[in-house]
């Protein structure tokens, strides 16, 4: 079986897992030394040593097929981000060593069965939005070689997007795991800060860094974040998630975009993300268009102000000591850091602090913000002529999305009229990364594009399961939608699932002295399916949801139709003796429509 998404190699190995030595022996055909894409590729040793921990812990009873979410699925990882025993260059090779463990993602990926096949090439020191910036070599658009691939993650994506790897790690600080994404027409997940560890990550800029990643599919690179995402006491920058963001956008989404959208002249991208946003607007959704001025204000602080010191110090030992080793562009925007202050930088964190607040508070009318993931795309040749110019051209769009504490998700968009890809990402607050999953996920199920440059159709929506940071609620009266306490639901970010039906063993009664009128739903050994509606309410907002429902009602475990069950609404036995049997109604809203029409 060839390298395709993560739910088919998962589901094909689950049932053949034996059959997955003879998968990394056609791989291993496939991944050339010659390709730039690569700066170090494992050696057979190291791919069945992994494989052999897989298969010791299943041959041994300790675990079973079943728990290896990611079982024998190959990743690239971008050579910044250490794995044990191989070695870690930054694309540098005087700065490069050789980790003794993998870092934290890794090591969580690994846990889970996943394969790490080898280290990808990147701007030196992840230090540029082009692919261009490596002693290794360029890396070329996997659509028109001619053209760059865009960076600083440029090999991750290309690994992704020509079919090698099934996934790959990449770093995000200015827009390092969107913009390669959005030149090889494949999905770049930008997570919150801190939920991925960035123990084991050569850094940056500390402070801004994200591990990322790359996949054929939303879905794909939600799966690789859940298992690899956490809170991890070895990363002083962490966090754990406070598990209280919406989980999808509202049914019909709102979304900002820029006033004043900046292509540099190039019509195509232009025209390109005209039509992504005519596509939006048939789904349903409303564009808005906003003032950018306090978005570009903030990009323009990451390589204009202090935090470029940030840089200085992350490269360290290599820039002091042995600056000629380093790619003169990556040098001289690192020496632009010796020239502010320790007073510049707390100034430039209060801008930061002020312009973020503003930011924030902007978004708080909106789903999401939808922007081009980069305004143009330059061949290698145009970008040796204007190396930072044009660099700073692909990062209009993404260079304010950390200072800002926002997480983002870059997609596959329409493609230009030459044939390039040209995505659009949607960015929203923290720890919103769900919502944007599952919304890109409908996107890209819409649009149907072949995925990345592999010819390989999109394949059908798997059903997707319910959130873990959520509570899936059944509501069966006062709180549907329309009914007078659902504010109680839509305050608390809850989203509406979709209607539904219990099973056949509930009874419903119209309580007596209720106000507003409400419904006991009861179990019963004769009842009938009663109509209801699921409610994903953040985890962290249950609590609050559940003290305010007062007596006799409560909240209980509900069996659905479907066997499933889920929290919901029940009564205590006690206040039926004076209520109305109107289970024969099959539900609340039709109760009362009858009830009222009578």
């Amino acid at each position: 079986m060839s390298v395709s998404t993560i739910s088919e190699w998962v589901a094909f190995y689950r049932q053949q897992p034996q059959q997955l030595v003879a998968a990394y022996q056609s791989l291993d055909a496939n991944l050339s030394r010659e390709d730039s894409a690569w700066i170090y590729i494992a050696t057979h040793d190291e791919i069945y040593s992994q494989l052999t921990s897989i298969f010791q812990l299943i041959n041994s009873g300790e675990k079973q097929v079943n728990d290896f979410p990611l079982l024998g699925v190959p990743f690239a990882v971008k050579d910044n981000i250490d794995v044990a025993g191989m070695p870690t260059s930054a694309g540098c090779p005087a700065f490069t060593y050789l980790p003794e463990q993998d870092a934290t993602v890794v090591a969580r990926l690994k846990a889970a069965g996943a394969v790490a096949v080898g280290k990808t090439n990147l701007d030196q020191f992840a230090t540029g939005l082009v692919g261009t910036r490596s002693p290794f070599g360029a890396v070329q658009n996997a659509f028109n070689p001619e053209y760059v691939s865009g960076g600083s993650s440029s090999g991750s994506a290309s690994a992704v997007a020509r079919g090698l790897v099934c996934f790959a790690l990449g770093t995000d600080t200015a827009g390092s795991g969107r913009v390669p994404a959005g030149f090889n027409n494949i999905v770049g997940l930008k997570p919150t800060k801190g939920w991925l560890s960035a123990h084991g990550v050569v850094p940056a800029c500390r402070l801004n860094d994200c591990v990322s990643v790359f996949a054929l599919t939303v879905a794909d690179a939600q799966t690789v974040a859940a298992v690899a995402g956490g809170y991890d006491p070895q990363d002083p920058y962490s966090r754990a998630n406070p598990k209280s963001a919406p989980a999808r956008f509202s049914d019909k989404p709102r979304f900002a975009i820029p006033d004043k959208l900046e292509f540099f002249g190039d019509r195509q991208s232009e025209a390109a993300f005209a039509k992504s946003l005519a596509r939006l607007r048939e789904q349903g959704a409303e564009l808005v268009a906003i003032d950018f001025g306090d978005f570009n204000a903030l990009a323009e602080q990451l390589y204009n102000a202090a935090w470029v010191a940030e840089r200085t110090v992350a490269v360290g030992e290599i820039f002091k000591n042995q600056p000629e080793e380093m790619d003169p562009t990556v040098r001289g925007i690192v020496a632009n850091g010796l020239n502010f202050s320790a007073c510049d930088a707390w100034q430039a964190e209060y801008t930061r602090a002020e312009l973020s607040r503003k930011i924030n508070a902007r978004l708080t009318e909106f789903d999401a913000l939808v922007v081009p993931t980069s305004p143009t795309i330059h061949t290698i040749a145009e970008m040796a002529q204007e190396p930072v110019r044009y660099n700073s051209q692909f990062g209009t769009y993404t260079n304010f999305t950390n200072l800002a504490d926002l997480c983002a998700l870059a997609l596959p968009g329409d493609f230009r009229d030459d044939g390039l890809p040209a995505g659009i990402t949607l960015i929203a607050p923290a720890w919103h990364d769900q919502a944007l999953s599952h919304f890109g996920s409908a996107w890209q199920s819409a649009i149907n594009l072949p995925l990345g440059a592999t010819n390989i159709a999109m394949p059908d929506a798997a059903a997707e399961k319910p959130s873990a940071d959520h509570v899936r609620v059944a509501v069966v009266g006062a709180h549907l939608r329309g009914m007078p306490l659902n504010h109680q639901l839509t305050t608390r970010s809850a989203v509406f699932i979709k209607e539904a039906r219990t099973a056949d063993n509930y009874r419903l009664y119209a309580l007596a002295n209720t106000q507003p009128a409400k419904p006991g739903l009861a179990r019963s050994q004769q009842g009938q399916p009663i109509a209801l509606e699921l409610w994903d309410i953040p985890l962290a907002r249950f609590g609050e949801f559940v003290a305010e429902i007062p007596a006799p009602l409560g909240i209980g475990t509900l069996t659905l139709d479907d066997g499933t069950t889920v929290k919901g609404f029940i009564c205590e036995s006690s206040a039926l003796a004076d209520a109305t049997d109107i289970t024969a109604w099959g539900g609340w809203k039709a109760w009362l429509a009858r009830h009222h029409s009578a």
